[in-house]
């Protein structure tokens, strides 16, 4: 890299101050902050949501799989969240607006108190902001990798300059600067893909060489399933995709409360699905073409940088690299807001009712949450290793407890699930957790699926199975609620006619 590229990553930097300071005027009270005011249009809401569901990992983690096994990395990773999010635009993605419509939230935790009750709500709550300081603290390491194969700088440095960045439009801005700097994070990733793309075809001896390279690449390298990546991984994670997307994560599911309407919400999430079936094809390209080029690369999850680094002139490096870096912003920035959210808006006030009442939160404490939290996953990433690497903490951690963590709170908003009771949910959680940490480290000789599948079905089976049992009638509370999420007519109601409990404006 020389000037030209820093000149380029500046460039990127200066766009982020701008939309963020734009953002900071729309951000008056925390329902601004963590929900957009409920006024985020369909179409950011989408490409946010595109944008929120994978960070640099792509580039470093899953394109050490498209090096090493090719296609398979598609079949089980972007084709499996397409259909999840296509499901979720007609089951949930409508209902968390009208959530937010029908109960004034501004955390994706916050209606569980209703549906079952508080200390089911402080367990998934606390667990969940466990899970994702992990999760959150991968992705910096990943990012770290990247900038390290590009600059030379240390890990540490680039985990650093990525944690100040992120802390800077994240406090100020809010969801409103998470939003708008991912639209521009979106702009940049395309051009920069189909650089690398027309990169890749001029090095191959043309662009009709790009559709040849099946045939030349390695024995496996076109097979849907290959490697540890059997059909049980990839219906695994099909299920573990359905609850993730639609808001199992929280971030996800924040794009959808956002929404003025459910059926802006619906088409928020058919959009995130387009782009997720069409766009990976040409952002995977150059990975799966890589064994062509560079047949001997040591370290497959350097497979990308280095591709960028030997293919492209000055200046589109800097691009390039600004494109991976996007992506983690983008995704630990939304997950920093989330996590906040849910930490002032469903734990501080359980843990400190005097100083902050039924969901009352300030823009202050919401923000210095968010240095908190953010502070506390770059110590995360400094010691990765520690925790199996980036691969192992994204797909074996995240994939085996997301599903336990999010199984109450996504079929919480289903009427199909109206007898899954606070019971269900609290022992669903822990089957879930206490199964993964079975097979994840007593167990011995546990396949990847196995560890991943076992915990979310078992989580499934037990939660289905207690609200079948249930003899006892369903609170009239409850009924009120699920009955008013299922129909389309909320979406034009004002909200005070169909709140069923109140909930304080934040302030």
């Amino acid at each position: 890299m020389n000037g030209i590229d820093y000149f380029v990553m500046a460039l990127y930097a200066l766009m982020i101050v701008m939309i963020t300071l734009w953002a900071m005027r729309k951000v008056g009270s925390t329902k601004d902050f963590f929900a957009a005011g409920g006024k985020m249009p369909w179409w950011l809401s989408g490409i946010s949501h595109h944008m929120s569901g994978y960070s640099a990992a792509v580039f470093v983690a899953y394109a050490a799989v498209a090096y090493k096994y090719g296609l398979t990395i598609y079949f089980w990773w972007a084709f499996p969240i397409s259909i999840a999010v296509f499901i979720g635009s007609v089951i949930f993605a409508p209902r968390w607006a009208r959530l937010r419509i029908h109960m004034n939230i501004e955390s994706p935790m916050e209606y569980l108190a209703t549906r079952y009750n508080v200390p089911t709500q402080q367990i998934l709550a606390w667990s969940g902001v466990l899970l994702k300081t992990f999760d959150v603290g991968a992705k910096w390491a990943a990012i770290a990798i990247i900038i390290n194969v590009f600059t030379g700088l240390d890990p540490i440095v680039g985990i650093a300059i990525s944690g100040v960045l992120c802390l800077f439009y994240t406090v100020l801005g809010g969801l409103w600067a998470d939003a708008c700097n991912d639209f521009g994070q979106f702009i940049v990733q395309f051009i920069a893909a189909i650089v690398m793309v027309v990169a890749v075809a001029f090095h191959l001896g043309g662009f009709s060489n790009l559709l040849t390279i099946w045939d030349r690449l390695p024995t496996g390298h076109t097979d849907i399933v290959a490697g540890p990546y059997s059909m049980g991984f990839i219906l695994a994670y099909f299920v573990i995709y359905t609850l993730s997307y639609n808001g199992g994560t929280w971030n996800l599911a924040q794009r959808f409360i956002a929404s003025p309407r459910g059926k802006d919400a619906r088409k928020a999430a058919l959009l995130s699905s387009v782009l997720y079936l069409v766009w990976p094809l040409i952002l995977f390209y150059p990975m799966w073409a890589a064994p062509l080029l560079f047949p001997d690369i040591a370290d497959p999850s350097q497979s990308y940088s280095i591709m960028a680094m030997q293919l492209l002139p000055n200046g589109l490096i800097g691009l390039v690299l600004v494109a991976m870096f996007t992506h983690t912003l983008s995704m630990t920035s939304s997950d920093s807001n989330a996590i906040t959210a849910v930490v002032t808006r469903d734990i501080l006030p359980v843990l400190f009712p005097k100083r902050f009442g039924q969901g009352q939160s300030s823009l202050l404490v919401a923000r210095v949450t968010v240095v908190l939290f953010i502070l506390t996953t770059l110590l995360i990433a400094v010691n990765a290793n520690r925790f199996g690497g980036v691969l192992s903490l994204l797909i074996v951690w995240f994939g085996g407890l997301v599903g336990p963590i999010s199984i109450p709170m996504l079929l919480g908003l289903l009427p199909w699930f109206r007898k899954c009771n606070a019971t269900a949910a609290i022992t669903s959680w822990a089957a879930g957790v206490s199964a993964f940490f079975l097979v994840k480290f007593v167990i011995p000789d546990m396949s990847t699926a196995q560890v991943v599948a076992i915990p979310v079905l078992l989580s499934l089976a037990v939660y289905t199975l207690i609200g079948l049992l249930r003899r006892t009638p369903v609170s009239a509370e409850v009924d009120l609620l699920l009955n008013a999420l299922n129909q389309d007519q909320v979406d034009d109601l004002p909200a005070a006619k169909v709140k069923t409990t109140y909930q304080p404006e934040s302030h």
